[in-house]
C-alpha cells in the first residue's frame, strides 16, 4: 500500500495543479472540489492564526486586533527530504520563492489589500499559499476569516452574514474536512465553530475540535470536561493547543522552540499529563493527515469515477475545437485541404436540401422570374399609337408592299429586349443566394471556426468564383434571349398572309389596309410571338442558371483556391493556420485540464494500490 505522506502528497499536487489551471468546478464538482482539505474555522481571536502557525512551523500570518483575515488563504503544506531550506511560493507569484517567512506576512498583507483595499472588508477571492519544509505533514488547510457577532467601525452592516456565508461555503462541501478552534477561556456552549459545524455536519463525521489557550484558563479550572468528551462529544477526539503567549511573539521566539515548550507544559501538567500523548499542535497535525489518508481512500473510486467523466469530456470538447496542428508542411496542407473539404461538404448539404437554403434558389425560378416576366411593359410596348408608330418608322419612305415586315421584326426584337432584366436579376438573385449560403457554410464548419484566417481565405476564394459563375451565367442567358430575337420562327410569317382581317376588301390600296383594327391584328400577333418565346425563356433561364452558377458551385468552387494552396510555400500555410487566439488559449487549457486529469488519474492509480 502507498505511504500516508504519497498519498497525500499527491492530492496537494493536484489540488495545486488544479488552482492553477483555475479548475474549480463549473457545472457538476470540480476536482478540487472532490479532494478533501481540510477548513479552519473560528470566531475573531480564538487562536486560529497560532494554530496554524504551530502546525506549519513558522511564524508567518498578519497579526493585529480585530478582522485580520479578510481573504481566504488556501494552505499547502509540502514536506520535504530532511536537511531541505524552507521556502514558500504565492500562487499569484509563481517564480519567486520567499524564504524569509516575515516577507511571506507582508505579502499576505499585500495581496489582501489589493482586493480589499487599506479597509476592514472581505472578500472571498482566495490567496494560495504553497510551503515546503521538512518540518511539515502534507495538509492542505484553508484558513478562514473569524466568525463575528457585530459589525465594528469601517465594516459594513453585512459583515457578519457576508462572513458566515463565505465560512459556509467551505465547509458545507462534503470533501470539507472542519478544524473548529475554540478557546479553552470559553464556555463552549458560546463556540462559534462548534454551532456551524453542528450546523453543516450534524453527524460530526467531519468535524474535528481544537482547544485553543489552555494556559490562559483561571486558576483552579481546567478544561478536561471537553477534552474527554462530556462537555460536547464529537466522533473524533478533541485536541489541545498552548498557543504562544503575545511575550513568546514579541520577542521573535520560533516556533520548533514554541512546540518543546508545549510539549513540555502537558507532560508536566497535572491536570492534562495523562493525554499529552494526544496533545499539542504537532499531534494535530498528525491525526489530521492519518483522517486525510483515510478519506481520500475512501474517496478513491468516487475521485476516479469524476476524472474518467472529466476526461471523456474534455477529449470531446477538444475533438470539437480541433486538435494541435503538426508543424510541418504536409501537415499543414493536409490540414487546410480537409477544412475545405468539411466547409464544401456542407455547402453542399445546403444546395441539395440536407440543410436549409437551397429552397431559395428554386423560389427564384418559380415565383421571381415568372411575377418579373408578368411585370414587363408588353401593355405600353404594343399599344395602338406604339404599333403604328413602329410600323410606319419601319420602312422610312417606303410604302409597304405585301406586309409590314419590318415593323413586325422591329416590334418582336425590342419586345424580346425586355427579357434580358429578368434574366439577369435572376442571376444576381441567385447569386446572392449562393453566397449567403457560402457565408452561413463556413459559419456552421466547426473545424474552420478555430482558423480565421483560413476562414477569410476560403469566403474570398469562393466568392471569387462565384463572381465568374455569375458573369458565365450572365453572358449565357443574355445570349439565350438574343437568340430568340435574332431568328424568328418562320411559320409565324407564313401564316399573316393567309390570314385575312374579317371583313377586310383585299382590293382596298394598301395604305388603308392598316386600320386601328389591322393595327391591333399586328400587335396581338407580336404579343402572341412573345409569349410563346417567354414560355421558354421560363424553362431555358432558370436551365442556364444553374448549369452555369449552381451546378459549377457545386463542383468547382474551391478549384482555383486548391491549386493556388498547392504551390504556397510552408510559411505561407502556416500564416493561413493562425487560429484565432482566444481559441488557442481555450484549446491549451483544456489540453493542460485533460493531461492533469490523465496524470492525476495515473498517479492515484499507482499510489493507491501499491
Amino acid at each position: 500500500m502507498a505511504t500516508m505522506e504519497s498519498l497525500i502528497g499527491l492530492v496537494n499536487r493536484i489540488q495545486r495543479a488544479c488552482t492553477v489551471l483555475g479548475d474549480h468546478g463549473g457545472e457538476g464538482m470540480s476536482l478540487w472540489e472532490a479532494l478533501p482539505s481540510v477548513a479552519v474555522v473560528g470566531g475573531q481571536s480564538s487562536g486560529k492564526s497560532s494554530v496554524l502557525e504551530s502546525v506549519v512551523g513558522r511564524d508567518f500570518l498578519p497579526r493585529g486586533s480585530g478582522i485580520v483575515t479578510r481573504r481566504p488563504l488556501v494552505l499547502q503544506l509540502h514536506k520535504t527530504e530532511e536537511g531541505k531550506s524552507e521556502y514558500a511560493e504565492f500562487l499569484h507569484t509563481p517564480k519567486k520563492k520567499f524564504t524569509d517567512f516575515a516577507l511571506v506576512r507582508k505579502e499576505i498583507q499585500d495581496e489582501t489589500d489589493r482586493i480589499t483595499g487599506k479597509t476592514k472588508h472581505i472578500s472571498n477571492i482566495p490567496i494560495h499559499l504553497s510551503i515546503y519544509s521538512p518540518n511539515v505533514v502534507n495538509l492542505t488547510l484553508i484558513d478562514l476569516p473569524g466568525l463575528t457577532k457585530v459589525a465594528v467601525e469601517g465594516q459594513p452592516d453585512s459583515i457578519v452574514e457576508d462572513i458566515e456565508n463565505m465560512v459556509r461555503s467551505y465547509v458545507e462541501k462534503p470533501n470539507c474536512i472542519i478544524l473548529a478552534i475554540s478557546p479553552a477561556n470559553q464556555d463552549i456552549a458560546t463556540s462559534d465553530a462548534i454551532k456551524l459545524a453542528r450546523e453543516v455536519d450534524p453527524s460530526g463525521e467531519r468535524t474535528f475540535g481544537v482547544l485553543t489557550k489552555l494556559d490562559l484558563m483561571d486558576k483552579g479550572t481546567n478544561a478536561l470536561d471537553v477534552l474527554e468528551g462530556r462537555s460536547y462529544r464529537l466522533q473524533h477526539p478533541w485536541v489541545g493547543i498552548v498557543n504562544r503567549s503575545q511575550a513568546d511573539i514579541n520577542k521573535n521566539v520560533d516556533m520548533i522552540a514554541a512546540r518543546r515548550r508545549e510539549r513540555e507544559y502537558f507532560q508536566s501538567s497535572s491536570e492534562y499529563g495523562h493525554l499529552a500523548h494526544k496533545m499539542g499542535s504537532e499531534y494535530l497535525a498528525k491525526l489530521l493527515s492519518q483522517h486525510l489518508e483515510a478519506v481520500i481512500r475512501q474517496r478513491i473510486p468516487s475521485i476516479t469515477a469524476l476524472i474518467n467523466k472529466a476526461v471523456d469530456e474534455l477529449d470531446a470538447e477538444l475533438d470539437r475545437l480541433g486538435r494541435p496542428i503538426g508543424t510541418e508542411g504536409g501537415a499543414q496542407l493536409y490540414t487546410i485541404l480537409e477544412m475545405c473539404r468539411a466547409f464544401d461538404r456542407i455547402f453542399r448539404e445546403h444546395l441539395d436540401g440536407g440543410r436549409p437554403g437551397g429552397d431559395r434558389i428554386y423560389g427564384v425560378f418559380d415565383n421571381q422570374l415568372p411575377a418579373a416576366l408578368k411585370k414587363l411593359p408588353f401593355d405600353r410596348h404594343l399599344s395602338l399609337q406604339n404599333v403604328r408608330k413602329v410600323i410606319s418608322e419601319a420602312d422610312g419612305y417606303q410604302p409597304h408592299l405585301i406586309a409590314p415586315e419590318q415593323g413586325y421584326r422591329r416590334l418582336i426584337d425590342t419586345s424580346l429586349g425586355f427579357f434580358k432584366g429578368p434574366a439577369e436579376a435572376s442571376v444576381d438573385a441567385v447569386h446572392f443566394i449562393l453566397k449567403e449560403l457560402v457565408r452561413k457554410s463556413i459559419a456552421e464548419t466547426e473545424e474552420l471556426k478555430r482558423f480565421p484566417t483560413l476562414q477569410s481565405d476560403i469566403a474570398a476564394a469562393a466568392t471569387e468564383a462565384l463572381e465568374r459563375f455569375r458573369e458565365d451565367s450572365r453572358k449565357t442567358v443574355i445570349r439565350l434571349v438574343e437568340m430568340e430575337a435574332s431568328y424568328l420562327t418562320v411559320e409565324f410569317f407564313r401564316k399573316l398572309p393567309v390570314e385575312p382581317e374579317k371583313g377586310n376588301n383585299p382590293t382596298v390600296p394598301t395604305m388603308d389596309r392598316y386600320s386601328e383594327n389591322h393595327l391591333r391584328r399586328i400587335g396581338s400577333n407580336v404579343s402572341s410571338y412573345v409569349g410563346m418565346v417567354c414560355d421558354t425563356l421560363k424553362s431555358s433561364i432558370p436551365k442556364a442558371v444553374v448549369y452555369c452558377q449552381v451546378r459549377e458551385a457545386k463542383k468547382s468552387l474551391l478549384n482555383q483556391f486548391y491549386s493556388q494552396v498547392g504551390k504556397k510555400e510552408k510559411k505561407q500555410l502556416g500564416a493561413m493556420l493562425d487560429e484565432d487566439p482566444a481559441l488557442m488559449e481555450k484549446r491549451e487549457g483544456i489540453a493542460k485540464r485533460l493531461e492533469l486529469y490523465k496524470s492525476a488519474r495515473d498517479e492515484i492509480d499507482s499510489v493507491a494500490w501499491k
